[in-house]
């Protein structure tokens, strides 16, 4: 069977249906067979006890051991056609339980890769985030060498616009450091998304 088969309950409720109507079938067909054959001996029975010769006793007693056989023959086929409907009820229960795993399963995976795909574009906004920083902080450094070029008189502006270096390199480098952890937690989503798929192919097979 197919996955999309397997995953159609109204393809499975058909297949269990033949299921059953075949078995049906089957035992009837037995049945019918042997009380058939009993019926067809019993009746040369009776017609045998109408004489007394030591052949037709003999006869007689062949016919009985026959039909305790046959007997005893419906008897273990009913067994067995019991457990294979038991079988076959067991089988149906597990195929249910693994179609509910693997909706879950599924479900896991559509909610991992929908996660993989936020956080992937929150790292391309940290990304350019950083990039702008970058782009500041090399702006700044070239303003700073301009001012100490210009003018040794103007510590006050230097240590302002050094403050304002160093604050903006503090929030460059935290930055940096909530990257990596975005980076380590998008791996290990994908490791999660990576066993959740390998899960589901499992599942298929």
């Amino acid at each position: 069977l197919s996955v999309t088969s397997v995953e159609d309950p109204v393809i499975m409720s058909k297949i269990r249906q033949n299921l059953r109507e075949k078995h049906a079938r089957h035992i009837a067909d037995l049945r019918a067979y042997y009380d058939s054959e009993i019926q067809s001996l019993k009746q040369q029975l009776e017609a045998s006890h109408k004489n007394t010769s030591s052949e037709e006793d003999f006869c007689n007693l062949f016919l009985l051991n026959r039909c305790d056989q046959l007997d005893a023959a419906l008897n273990e086929a009913s067994a067995r056609i019991k457990a294979l409907e038991n079988k076959n009820n067991m089988l149906e229960k597990q195929v249910a339980d693994w179609r509910e795993r693997f909706y879950a399963v599924s479900n896991t995976s559509k909610v991992l890769q929908e996660q993989i795909e936020e956080m992937r574009t929150n790292n391309k906004e940290k990304d350019n985030t950083i990039s702008r920083l970058k782009s500041r902080l090399k702006d700044l450094e070239e303003a700073f060498e301009k001012a100490y070029k210009l003018s040794d008189n103007k510590n006050t502006r230097l240590k302002e616009e050094n403050k304002m270096f160093q604050n903006l390199l503090g929030e460059y480098e935290s930055l940096g450091k909530e990257h990596e952890r975005v980076k380590d937690t998008l791996n290990a989503t994908e490791n999660k998304l990576l066993d959740a798929n390998t899960q589901i192919s499992d599942l298929k097979r």
